[in-house]
């Protein structure tokens, strides 16, 4: 039963600890892989990167921090898998950065995330740990809201608190 609908989509990504946050707004394409399982295909805009010049680079010391150039990025395609139980959800097509995370209530769950080719590692992934505090999703037939609250973890060290919110407009 492989069936697609194209929905507006908001997902919003907060920590309740650190200045961290993320909005996209967009159409994904929610396919309805099974009676509770759903897969959602959207496309995030493009990440904006700039250089900017230190102060011994620039002429006009009135303004020291002064923008050299703005790069925008190639799309960002987030695919999500859904299911009452357990979200995944990955993130390609970025040439800056991919990633990977795993949720389940109650679970350590895997992040991985690869760094562009010229970082110092460029094959192997950075494996952190998310602890799912929480997990809910709403809507029947088809999924209309999910949030997900989770910790960071790096070995022993927790990176914050954070909330994954996912509203699909019918």
């Amino acid at each position: 039963m492989l069936t697609h609908h194209r929905k507006p989509v908001c997902l919003s990504h907060i920590s309740t600890d650190l200045p961290f946050w993320s909005v996209v707004e967009t159409a994904g394409t929610l396919y309805q892989k099974d009676t509770d399982r759903f897969h959602l295909l959207l496309t995030a805009p493009p990440l904006i990167t700039c250089e900017v010049a230190f102060p011994s680079e620039i002429e006009d010391t009135a303004t020291p921090h002064k923008t050299k150039a703005y790069t925008p990025t190639s799309p960002r395609v987030l695919w999500l898998e859904i299911s009452p139980y357990r979200i995944i959800m990955t993130m390609q097509g970025n040439e800056q950065v991919s990633y990977r995370h795993f949720w389940e209530q109650g679970v350590y769950g895997v992040s991985r995330y690869w760094l562009p080719t010229e970082s110092i590692q460029p094959n192997d992934p950075i494996r952190l740990r998310n602890f799912t505090k929480n997990l809910t999703l709403s809507g029947n037939p088809l999924p209309e809201h999910l949030r997900i609250e989770y910790e960071l973890w790096a070995e022993n060290v927790q990176l914050g608190h954070y909330i994954l919110n996912l509203e699909i407009q019918h």
